[in-house]
């Protein structure tokens, strides 16, 4: 029982450590790229190939995910001469705001990133998505989404992250 309580806290701190040195890099690569000037293969040289690239109107959108372990979604847009025209990281209050009952999955999706954890209901024909991310100053929260068989939202919402909790003692 000890051995598996150690084993658990350093197999935690593991986690903890690759996310908060995760998490360092990307002020870095950040400070390191200029919207207009940087090219996507500066995009690229700093944060590697993206999880997904979305086709926009501003041109192509780069998907660098930092879920389960982070509490940030960047989405970079490569518009149409090359250039880095925006990066965002998308795990805000704005764009929660922004999530609907009867929002498609694909949009979601393109908002916020892929999620930390897709939970299904079975019995419910419902899954939900959930996103880990900060809010300011400094509380961890969980955005969660339920969609149903349609692959629709049918509600959504934040609360405090309590893993953050559990991880601590």
């Amino acid at each position: 029982m000890v051995q598996r309580r150690i084993g658990r806290r350093v197999a935690v701190a593991g986690l903890l450590a690759a996310a908060l040195w995760l998490a360092g890099c990307d002020p870095q690569r950040i400070s390191e790229l200029e919207e207009g000037v940087s090219t996507e293969a500066d995009v690229r040289a700093r944060f590697g190939e993206p999880e997904n690239i979305w086709d926009s109107p501003a041109g192509r959108v780069f998907e660098y995910n930092r879920q389960p372990q982070g509490q940030k979604n960047y989405m970079i847009t490569i518009g149409p001469d090359g250039k880095m025209a925006a990066l965002r990281q998308v795990l805000t209050p704005e764009n929660f705001a922004r999530v609907r009952p009867g929002m498609a999955m694909e949009d979601l999706r393109k908002l916020l990133g892929k999620p930390a954890r897709r939970t299904p209901y079975p019995l419910k024909n419902e899954t939900a998505w959930e996103w880990r991310w900060m809010q300011p100053p400094n509380s961890p929260m969980v955005f969660i989404a339920t969609l149903n068989d349609d692959q629709r939202v049918v509600s959504a919402g934040s609360l405090p992250d309590r893993s953050t909790e559990a991880n601590a003692n």
